[in-house]
């Protein structure tokens, strides 16, 4: 097993600076203030021959209430199971109570802990230790400057002396990404975070009724029946105009970057505010991207059997575009509901990940024209004559024909309706693309026959014109 490396202090210390440094990433937010990390966050770095895992936490600073409770409740798990805890203080700032109460922790826990003194640019390292040994830590305080890689690679030099180095390669994929990826995405507060807990039976994020409490995407792999999955649990998306702070705009991206990324995205709906023009520009933003789509409309308990009826109509109406997706109402509170998502969710993946042979595709091409001809563009019957699969997630058929350029919009929608239902694809948007051959009775096309003559008549002159020179 690699070891796992906690990096825990108070906010704002740079601790998920360090964390992009040691695993060679930008996936941890970074900004000039406190409080931006709320979740655990992992990752893999690899130092020489010793690879490991490091865990990204929030601060704690001793006098939490509300949410900086949950988070602090995030960073205290950290420690529980870490290997090393790397405790960071800020070498500016010098020594706290809030540092001297983390180090009392760590004692009571009696973890490996290392002293990492932050922020020692441009001040004398050692002077900035000073105050630190005040603490009574085991070993020494290690100087480093993590915004600026200073001393950071021979800090985790030194912290992984102890360990082996890696064996086999296969080892190192503890953390990565498995199977089916799973983005939960959706508005802030509409209970993304409450779904994930639920889903794999933990508080493994921060659930606070405060929106915006997620601020990063947090990958979480897991496993269900034998069966590979990666949670990703995503920043909610609000409107542009009411989005002021740089770190939520930065969130924003990061939940986006996880649409794209994952095969499935889940769609949380809150029941009690209904649809708003958000989740609309969301849900055509995972239409874009070509993803297989779960749509859950959450806090469905409680609610008067008018008010759930009318939630069902307005779905409906105003979800059309999108009614290849499994629709569920569920109380990730409660967990009601919150297993059938499995299955809608496998399937959407099954029928993303779907592969059909060319003669199949083709024939049911035949069959779709001969039920309903394509129209007549410039004189001319427009013509498909074969089709064949061109990618998958999502699934691209690729038509090929004649004047496929001129082909309306409506008769595309009776293509891909046709082919939906032939071959059983639910969850998932299918594309086409159309590509048309060379016109044989166009004035303007040289034919190849040409071509090859005038070839064959190039090589004549050139030979003539080499005998010439022979003779001469």
């Amino acid at each position: 097993m690699n070891p796992v490396i906690a990096l825990v202090g108070r906010p704002n210390v740079g601790k998920s600076t360090l964390f992009n440094r040691l695993t060679r990433s930008r996936d941890a937010l970074v900004a000039d203030f406190a409080g931006l990390t709320r979740d655990r966050k992992y990752g893999e770095g690899k130092v020489g021959g010793k690879p490991y895992i490091v865990i990204d936490t929030g601060g704690i600073s001793g006098d939490e209430a509300g949410i900086d409770m949950a988070m602090a409740e995030q960073s205290l798990l950290a420690i529980e199971e870490a290997d090393i805890v790397l405790f960071m203080v800020d070498g500016r700032a010098g020594l706290t109570a809030a540092d001297q109460m983390i180090a009392q922790h760590l004692r009571t826990q009696g973890k490996d802990a290392w002293l990492i003194v932050n922020k020692t640019d441009g001040i004398d390292p050692e002077m900035a230790e000073i105050d630190f040994y005040e603490m009574g830590m085991e070993r020494a305080p290690i100087s480093i400057a993590a915004a600026h890689g200073r001393n950071v690679t021979n800090m985790i030099q030194h912290v992984l002396e102890p360990f082996p180095e890696e064996q086999d390669e296969e080892e190192h994929n503890q953390i990565k990404q498995k199977g089916i990826r799973i983005g939960i995405i959706g508005r802030p507060n509409v209970g993304k975070s409450t779904l994930v807990n639920r889903i794999l039976g933990e508080d493994r994020v921060v659930v606070f009724d405060q929106p915006g409490t997620t601020r990063d995407a947090i990958a979480i792999p897991f496993e269900r029946d034998g069966k590979e999955y990666t949670l990703i649990d995503t920043a909610g998306i609000r409107r542009r105009k009411n989005i002021t702070e740089i770190a939520e705009k930065f969130s924003i991206i990061k939940t986006l970057e996880a649409v794209r990324e994952c095969n499935v995205a889940v769609m949380v709906i809150d029941a009690r505010t209904g649809i708003v023009e958000q989740d609309l520009h969301l849900l055509d933003f995972v239409l874009q991207s070509g993803r297989a789509l779960v749509v859950a409309v959450n806090k469905w308990d409680g609610l008067d059997i008018d008010v759930k009826n009318k939630i069902k109509e307005d779905v409906d109406r105003r979800l059309g575009f999108v009614d290849y997706a499994d629709m569920h109402f569920i109380s990730a509170l409660h967990g009601t509901g919150v297993g059938h998502l499995y299955k809608s969710i496998n399937s959407a993946y099954d029928s993303a990940m779907s592969h059909w042979q060319t003669n199949r595709l083709t024939t049911i091409l035949e069959d779709v024209v001969r039920e309903h001809q394509p129209p007549i563009s410039k004189g001319r019957r427009i013509k498909l004559r074969y089709a064949h699969q061109g990618g998958k997630n999502p699934p691209i058929i690729v038509v090929h024909g004649s004047q496929t350029e001129a082909l309306p919009d409506s008769y595309k929608r009776y293509l891909t309706n046709t082919f939906r239902k032939v071959l059983k694809v639910k969850g998932t948007p299918i594309r086409f693309e159309f590509r048309s051959g060379e016109n044989p009775f166009d004035p303007n096309k040289t034919d190849d026959r040409d071509k090859a003559k005038q070839r064959q008549l190039k090589l004549t002159k050139e030979s003539r014109d080499e005998r010439k020179k022979r003779r001469n």
